[in-house]
């Protein structure tokens, strides 16, 4: 072999290391999801094994652009180089307020959301649609209910957007927990038009309704569940807060497996949320993004389950939960806290 030969074949092969190295993270078999802490926010980033992504609100704004800074931290830590999909679930500041800010950070292609948002007369309102508008100029879509997103890999199905559910089938069933049910009156706010997803991927199904309200929650559970059990159920509303979600006839018809809760330490996940969740036929774990410090031992999970102990923002380092999932429903989450982790098998 002459030296010109062999020169090229070591310059070809430093050039497939270098192509492997910088390869993203997230090409691999497996389902990601990380819940990443924006103080009672929220911000779900979905990490599909062909390496697109989907993050699923982006927390707060100001406070120096922590939320955005968070969650670029996360898109790092998964290999990402950009956003595909940005799904704004509606327009209240902690799910929608950190998009400026985290555009800058990470290109962002496709932007997702219910429709306008209803509550412009407000100045702080006027103020949160108007910077989303900007950002995502030229590349906003509306999504309806059975509208799916062309993430590769996974199916994603719209149940809820702007005020509206999907078509009831018979999927679920007849809901037991129906009858003698409590009602409550109908939200006028951002949070009833949240617009909330199914995902599947395998045996794995994973529902996200943002922070639909009690309402909506009872029309798609009651007199037929249209959703069907779910594996893992991120907690309406940072985990029912204030009780304006959480229909336990929902909550219970679902019997989602695994629940997390994205609430912050004051915000979110009061005691008669947890005794819902923990009520929940065949619940298997319930993970936090943060200690509630307003309940007892008896009223949060295991500290090993909960990212953050701390008790005010300030003392917080904004640790994440992350779940991997095998497309034979084998799913293990963890901590970042503690690098705590458990596997489930999905039903």
């Amino acid at each position: 072999m002459n030296r010109k030969k062999a020169l090229l074949i070591l310059s070809l092969a430093l050039l497939l290391a270098l192509a492997s190295a910088r390869a993203p993270l997230a090409q691999s078999n497996q389902l990601k999801i990380y819940w990443i802490d924006t103080e009672g926010g929220a911000a779900t980033l979905i990490v599909t094994p062909t390496g697109q992504s989907l993050l699923a609100d982006s927390g707060n704004p100001g406070n120096e652009d922590r939320d955005a800074k968070r969650i670029f931290e996360a898109a790092q830590n998964a290999g990402l180089k950009k956003i595909d999909f940005l799904l704004t679930t509606h327009f209240h500041g902690d799910h929608v307020g950190g998009a400026p800010a985290l555009s800058k950070l990470i290109p962002i292609e496709k932007f997702l959301d219910h429709g306008d948002s209803i509550e412009t007369a407000d100045p702080r309102g006027a103020q949160l649609w108007d910077a989303y508008k900007t950002v995502s100029a030229g590349k906003r879509t509306i999504l309806k209910p059975g509208d799916t997103i062309p993430l590769r890999g996974v199916e994603i199905t719209v149940i809820t957007s702007d005020g509206e559910l999907i078509a009831a089938t018979s999927a679920g069933g007849q809901n037991q927990w129906c009858k003698d049910a409590v009602r409550k009156d109908a939200d006028k706010t951002e949070n009833g038009r949240s617009l909330g997803f199914l995902l599947k991927f395998g045996k794995f199904t994973f529902l996200d309704l943002g922070d639909l309200t009690w309402d909506k929650e009872m029309m798609l559970a009651c007199p037929m569940n249209r959703v069907g059990r779910v594996t893992l159920f991120q907690a309406t509303h940072h985990g029912f807060h204030n009780d304006s979600s959480g229909a336990p006839a929902f909550v219970w018809a679902i019997q989602p497996q695994i629940v997390v809760v994205n609430n912050g330490a004051t915000k979110g996940l009061g005691a008669s949320a947890y005794e819902i969740m923990s009520k929940i036929p065949g619940v298997e774990a319930i993970w936090q993004s943060h200690l509630s410090v307003r309940n007892d031992a008896a009223h949060n999970t295991s500290e090993a389950m909960i990212a953050n102990l701390e008790q005010t923002p300030a003392e917080c380092k904004g640790r994440w939960l992350e779940a991997s999932i095998s497309k034979d429903g084998k799913i293990t989450l963890k901590n970042s806290r503690n690098n705590f982790s458990k596997t489930y098998n999905a039903r």
